[in-house]
């Protein structure tokens, strides 16, 4: 059998796939979030690794953790910059055609997931930053919508949202990115 036309990975001629391309746009885009600071504690950088880290740590499953890292993405200057008005919005519509709808989903619920914790769980109010205590002001206050709630991956949702309360941490240790990265390549659609 002649196999003159098959081109071998790292020779001329080999091609990137979807799955090496989206995992190569995840890195850039996650490397942008280095020094853009939305906390007063952490960097994006630092708040993306250290919500991943708490989802493995956590147990979560592959798409929930994948959605941790990427959850405040919508504030990368290559997206909608640091105070973008729907930087949740802005992650799912980059997230989606990458990565489907679970974990888009996951991802721009995290501002629905902590106003729904706001309004149903007393004392969930005095232990969010000062910037998420303003920005719950910005995303219309405690709601229980009642969407959200009837929606199959809400509970998930609420998981991430501790997740991202608990990555505000200078001391705490984020995920490998080459961990992030791997999962990006393996649920990359």
């Amino acid at each position: 059998m002649n196999n003159w036309y098959r081109p071998i990975w790292g020779m001329v001629g080999a091609m990137p796939t979807r799955a090496d391309e989206i995992r190569a746009e995840t890195a850039t885009v996650l490397a942008s979030l280095r020094g853009i600071w939305d906390e007063e504690a952490v960097d994006e950088w630092d708040h993306a690794m250290q919500a991943a880290a708490r989802a493995i740590d956590d147990g979560a499953d592959d798409e929930l953790v994948l959605a941790s890292a990427l959850h405040d993405i919508g504030h990368s200057p290559l997206l909608g910059g640091p105070h973008a008005p729907d930087h949740s919005g802005l992650a799912a519509r980059w997230i989606v055609p990458r990565f489907g709808a679970r974990v888009g989903w996951l991802a721009a619920a995290h501002v629905a997931a902590k106003r729904y914790l706001v309004a149903t769980e007393p004392g969930y109010a005095v232990s969010l930053s000062e910037t998420s205590v303003t920005s719950l002001a910005d995303q219309g206050g405690a709601d229980v919508d009642p969407e959200f709630v009837a929606h199959l991956w809400h509970r998930d949702a609420l998981r991430l949202r501790r997740y991202d309360d608990a990555a505000k941490d200078p001391e705490a240790v984020g995920a490998p990115i080459g961990y992030v990265l791997d999962l990006a390549h393996r649920l990359a659609r």
